[in-house]
């Protein structure tokens, strides 16, 4: 049965990251590494293993390394422009998580040396589920 407790759903957060290290940016196994340890340190649950893909389309000065972590509750993806020194970084949860430790982290991790931090709580007014587990008896529904 549905609950009528509405509340947020969770954080996301969004890193706009600048000034990175262009050859960080370009390093696919720096990535798969990020994605598969950043769930541990947050106290998220990783569902998948990391799918990481080098990206070279349209625009040749837009390729990069595209890759994202489906965890429990919900995911963590990363797209990089090594040739703009540029990394955009999602990391959306169902359950709240140190976003300061997190974006530190991420800064860290590509030698940001500039970056804009945008930090929304979405799903204001979800319903949650009274059933054990909460948002969780939903993902695991199938």
């Amino acid at each position: 049965m549905i609950g009528t407790k509405k509340e947020p759903f969770g954080p996301h957060l969004m890193l706009d990251l600048r000034s990175c290290n262009p050859d960080k940016l370009g390093d696919y196994e720096l990535i798969f590494n990020t994605l598969n340890d950043l769930p541990d340190k947050i106290g998220m649950t990783r569902i998948t293993q990391p799918y990481v893909f080098p990206y070279s389309g349209l625009v040749p000065e837009d390729k990069g390394i595209t890759g994202t972590v489906i965890i429990a509750e919900s995911h963590i993806s990363i797209h990089t422009f090594q040739e703009k020194d540029y990394c955009f970084v999602d990391v959306f949860s169902c359950k709240d998580f140190d976003v300061e430790y997190a974006a530190r982290y991420l800064v860290d991790t590509f030698e940001s040396g500039d970056y804009d931090k945008h930090i929304v709580s979405r799903g204001k007014d979800f319903v949650r589920s009274d059933a054990p587990g909460g948002t969780m008896a939903f993902l695991n529904v199938g």
